[in-house]
Order: C-alpha cells, then structure tokens, then sequence
C-alpha cells in the first residue's frame, strides 16, 4: 500500500521518526504523603520523576526521586531520607543489540550515604520488543565513588569514622516493561553490581511498580524498590525496603 502526503503531512511525519532534543518526550510525575498523629507523629513525603525520549535509533532515560520521613517523638527526628537520580542513553546496534552509557547517583541517610556516583556502560539485548512487553537484559562494567558519613557510637556499636571508596564494578541487569490491558502499566528491573576489586562485596537493587490510568493524564501509582548493599559502614542496615504509593501525573511533549 502507498500513502500519498503533501508537503506538511511528510514533515509532520518525518519529525515523529527523528523528533528533535525538545519533542517527543513522554513520562510522569508521582506524588504522594502521608501523615500520622497519636501514637506516632510522622509525616511522609515521595516523590518521583521519569522522562523517556525514544526514537527509532535510540533512547534517552532519565529518573529522579525523593523519600523523606520524619517521626517527631523519635530521636533524631529525621527517620529516612532517599534521593536517586540518573540518566541512561541507548543507541541500537541491531534490531536486538544495543549500547549504553548511564550515570547514577543516591544519597541514603539511613545507611550514612553522602553520595554514590557510579558511571558505567556496555552492551543490552532486546529480548522481547512488543507493543505490550519490553524485556531487555544488560551487562557492562561501571566506576562507582561514594563517601559514607561518620556514624555516631550506639553501645555498643562503636562509632565509625567517614569513609570514601572508590572502586570498579559490574553491570549486571534487566528491565521489563508489560501493559496489562489498556489501563494498567507493570514496570520491573532488577541490577547487581559485584565489586571487582573486592571479591564477595556487591550491591543489588530490585523495583516493581504499576500504573493505572484513571484519565488521560491522571493515574494511581504504587511502587516497592528493595536496595542492598553487602558492606555498609558499621552500624548501618544492609537492606532498605521502599513501598510508596500515590498519584500519578503523565506527561507527552
């Protein structure tokens, strides 16, 4: 079958193929709080940002969120304070290989985290590429610093002095996206990073998270993220269990 466009149709869709740096971006914004007053007094704050620009050749991610709690009968008041952000760029070498290089970046107070900025990047496979399920798996190498606070002494826990680590890592990952009918969106992934230089040390993080649409723009989120790290500084947990849940704002430009 042959279309026939004029001038102002092919242009149109020539720029939907290869939209330009400011076009063709779609994602969300999730927002959600809570407060608790009695027994507890918490208030608890989650944020969330996530942008995609796909276009036949390539992929720009990037993410963005915020946990903060507080409990104001605890000691010290501020409970958990969770910020991630990063960016990955996808450029396809096939119609099932591609490569990527990202950046990430989280500060955790639960676990004394002042910064961790790892850089990585390496080779994905598109594993299934459908109009309803994506799932791709990664493998790469990154370059992770981080800089731990000095940690108070707890009895009889001693106290911990700052530490700042620099180190090579594996890349090990994958992503899996599903729509689940015409409303509900199912995201997961799952990455380890095995230390190179420090052999049985790892991080492990895990996401799962659903959206459901309750208008074109406005949808219900909730979301459960696992965070590990096998060598935290002394005194400090090595899980951290996430489970939010709010409303969801889309966006397409």
């Amino acid at each position: 079958m042959t279309l026939i466009r004029n001038d102002a149709e092919q242009k149109a869709y020539d720029k939907s193929l290869h939209p330009g740096l400011t076009h063709g971006w779609n994602g969300g914004v999730n927002v959600g709080f809570s407060v608790a007053r009695g027994n507890s007094q918490t208030e608890n704050l989650a944020l969330a940002f996530n942008a995609v620009h796909p276009t036949l050749n390539d992929k720009i991610s990037m993410y963005s969120s915020i946990i903060y709690t507080t409990n104001n009968l605890a000691t010290p008041s501020s409970v958990a304070n969770l910020e991630t952000g990063g960016i990955r760029y996808d450029r396809n070498i096939d119609s099932k290989l591609f490569g990527f290089v990202g950046a990430d970046f989280m500060s955790n107070g639960l676990q004394y985290l002042g910064l961790r900025s790892v850089g990585s990047g390496g080779l994905g496979f598109h594993a299934v590429k459908s109009p309803t399920t994506t799932l791709d798996f990664l493998a790469g190498i990154n370059y992770t610093h981080e800089t731990y606070h000095y940690i108070p002494a707890v009895p009889p826990i001693p106290a911990t002095p700052g530490v700042t680590n620099n180190f090579a890592a594996l890349t090990l990952g994958e992503d899996l996206m599903h729509k689940l009918g015409k409303s509900t969106v199912i995201t997961q992934n799952l990455y380890f990073f095995p230390n190179l230089q420090d052999t049985g040390q790892y991080r492990g993080i895990f996401n799962l998270g659903t959206v459901t649409k309750i208008s074109k723009w406005l949808g219900w989120q909730n979301q459960f993220g696992d965070i590990y790290v096998s060598n935290p500084p002394n005194g400090a947990r090595k899980n951290d269990l996430v489970l939010t849940t709010g409303l969801n704002i889309s966006f397409t430009h």
